[in-house]
């Protein structure tokens, strides 16, 4: 069993949100090494810019211990009067180096009424007018990718590579809505009965929602707001609040490519800010990734309220390696797939079932996994960073702890990492766990496979007949 630590800012103003980010000191560790690598990742993220940006970071946070983050409501970064708000760490130090809003039932009423006026002349302007804000936006993306990933990398924790790939394939859906114009094409038939011809027509809903998780802050966002308000729609987003950062910037270029004020507005928050979304009356449509148990909520919440909801939830994928598989390849895509953005994705691999001649892999993979450079995310060579808060380290140590205490065998075991300048990160090491009796987080797969006999192993018939093409 192979289990992955898992479970869950252009040249110009827009690209100094780092800088704006780190500004200000916050509360200094305790002992001097933890300072000066305080210190040091300060002048890293400092690089991004040579100026401060006060365009969504308060100006008057300036003088206080971290930054606080605006909202962005009608075109405009405005900071929110709420009394509650949430820090924002640097998962490498655990640094406090922001503080999010949760936004006011005002506030969260005055975004959508923004998105209801805006949309009747947003939804009357061309397909080809809309279409090319959203060219102009991909573009701007590219010239700022780099300055992008920085900053998902200072709040997620993840490689600068991953948080690369992470604005590349947000990216890819923004050129998809580029395509749309075909995409929108409705149908006709004439004499589908006597007197009567059909027509249809594709046409925008009205106010949108998106609800957005920790782990891809640039490519999850984009997945929403730019379908959406390429086919005529408004949006409300709301991004992860551990992760800000990616999407405020992603409005200010998306507004620099000339979409309208109010087409598109931010808010933030926790449950009291999902819970606006799902029952808002204007809202018409919501869409939501992240864990089972949130997005069950949502879907319930959202459809009991008339709206559609798309809810795209959690996921544990196994990987069975057969023996004649190529060795080499197979062993590079089990290290990668489960260990690649510290296990924190959908896709991670968190099982592999070797059969056969592959269980003698099982060396091999333990070598290149141990060879895996844990390190914080903005040094060059990591392989893996952190993990996003304490509590998803500690969640994933008491998952391995559970392995043991039922018998498992630890062949790699990443609890007690230390990254050297990073002591009070949340990293996890590669951890390969093999003869796995049942661990707490697996009881359903368990279960099923519980019901598997070693005499079945000789049978010469199959056991379920597979359907055939052509038959």
């Amino acid at each position: 069993m192979v289990l992955s630590t898992n479970e869950e800012v252009r040249q110009d103003e827009g690209r100094s949100l780092a800088a704006a980010v780190l500004s200000r000191g916050v509360e200094a560790p305790g002992t001097m090494a933890a300072v000066v690598a305080a210190a040091a990742v300060r002048a890293r993220i400092l690089q991004v810019s040579s100026k401060v940006n006060s365009t969504w970071y308060s100006a008057s946070s300036f003088s206080s211990s971290a930054p606080t983050v605006k909202l962005f409501i009608d075109g405009k970064f405005v900071e929110s009067k709420s009394d509650k708000w949430i820090d924002i760490h640097n998962p490498a130090t655990n640094e406090v180096i922001g503080r999010v809003p949760q936004a006011t039932k005002a506030e969260m009423d005055a975004a959508v009424a923004s998105c209801k006026r805006s949309f009747p002349a947003w939804a009357d302007t061309s397909v080809l007018s809309r279409q090319q804000v959203l060219l102009r936006y991909q573009q701007l993306i590219k010239e700022n990718l780099k300055e992008i990933a920085r900053l998902i990398t200072l709040e997620q924790g993840k490689t600068l590579a991953d948080a690369e790939g992470d604005v590349f394939r947000g990216l890819q859906v923004v050129e998809h809505a580029c395509s749309v114009t075909s995409l929108l094409l409705g149908e006709t038939m004439p004499s589908i009965t006597k007197d009567m011809d059909l027509y249809s027509y594709r046409l925008p809903l009205g106010v949108c929602a998106g609800i957005a998780p920790f782990n891809f802050p640039a490519m999850i966002p984009l997945w929403m707001f730019p379908m959406a308000m390429v086919c005529g729609n408004t949006f409300l987003m709301k991004p992860s609040e551990r992760v800000p950062g990616a999407t405020m910037l992603l409005a200010k270029l998306l507004q620099d490519s000339g979409a309208p004020d109010g087409t598109l507005n931010i808010i933030h928050g926790q449950h009291e800010a999902v819970n606006f979304i799902c029952d808002h009356p204007d809202i018409k449509a919501i869409s939501f990734v992240g864990s089972n148990q949130a997005g069950e909520y949502i879907f319930e919440r959202g459809s009991r309220h008339g709206k559609r909801v798309q809810a795209n939830m959690g996921a544990k994928n196994h990987g069975v390696v057969m023996p004649d598989a190529n060795k080499e390849n197979t062993l590079n895509q089990l290290v990668g797939a489960a260990f690649g953005a510290a296990g924190q994705r959908c896709m991670a691999l968190s099982t592999a079932i070797l059969v056969g001649e592959a269980k003698k892999w099982l060396p091999e993979l333990v070598e290149r996994a141990k060879n895996l450079r844990v390190n914080a995310g903005d040094q060059p060579g990591a392989d893996l960073g952190p993990l996003i808060t304490p509590q998803a380290k500690e969640r994933v140590c008491n998952l391995i702890d559970s392995g043991t205490k039922e018998g498992a065998s630890i062949l790699l075991d990443g609890r007690n990492i230390k990254v050297k300048g990073y002591e009070n990160g949340n990293f996890v090491g590669p951890t390969i766990i093999s003869n796995v009796k049942g661990i707490q987080f697996y009881t359903q797969l368990k279960t099923i496979t519980s019901q598997w006999k070693e005499e079945d192993a000789t049978l010469s018939s199959p056991a379920v007949v597979m359907p055939t093409m052509g038959r």
